[in-house]
């Protein structure tokens, strides 16, 4: 399986907000309670999320079909969303997608970029160790005593590439 990392095309916003929400639902929805759990606000949210940020977004396709995304927030090195279709989880898209990202926030001038997810979410606070972040903080989700979930604030510290120079040109 190959896929091919681009920017986002204004045509498949709904396409984009459906991945995340079905990623939302088996994923983090479990971990949530009261508004946060709620499924209308939460396709509404991520279908106005990706077209606010539609021009800081990047998607993976397989086979042509859109099968992940990532975006960036404007005007600092914070990634928001990362998402990739739950069938095909696990077979390296939400590598290819972060590594992309991170490229993209190096060029840029970034030297470290810094997420959030929910401390429940263990796959993904994993996923993001796997790929050199590092914890540096917990705190509740919201401020309110009401709400249980706690988010990780994750960060890693970027790098200009490095390859090796072939001898022949």
């Amino acid at each position: 399986m190959t896929a091919v990392i681009r920017k986002a095309l204004a045509s498949e916003v709904e396409i984009l907000a459906d991945i995340a929400y079905v990623a939302w639902d088996k994923d983090l929805r479990p971990l949530l309670s009261g508004p946060a759990a709620n499924r209308d606000l939460e396709r509404r949210r991520m279908s106005h999320e990706v077209h606010a940020n539609l021009e800081r977004v990047i998607v993976a396709d397989v086979d042509t079909v859109p099968v992940g995304w990532c975006s960036r927030a404007r005007g600092r090195a914070y990634i928001p969303y990362l998402f990739v279709t739950p069938l095909l989880q696990g077979h390296g898209i939400g590598t290819l997608l972060l590594r992309r990202m991170e490229t993209l926030l190096e060029l840029e001038g970034r030297d470290r970029v810094q997420l959030n997810t929910l401390a429940d979410n263990v796959r993904a606070v994993a996923f993001y160790q796997h790929q050199g972040y590092r914890i540096l903080a917990m705190r509740p989700e919201d401020q309110s005593a009401h709400n249980p979930e706690t988010s990780i604030r994750l960060e890693k510290r970027l790098s200009p590439y490095r390859g090796a120079i072939s001898d022949t040109e």
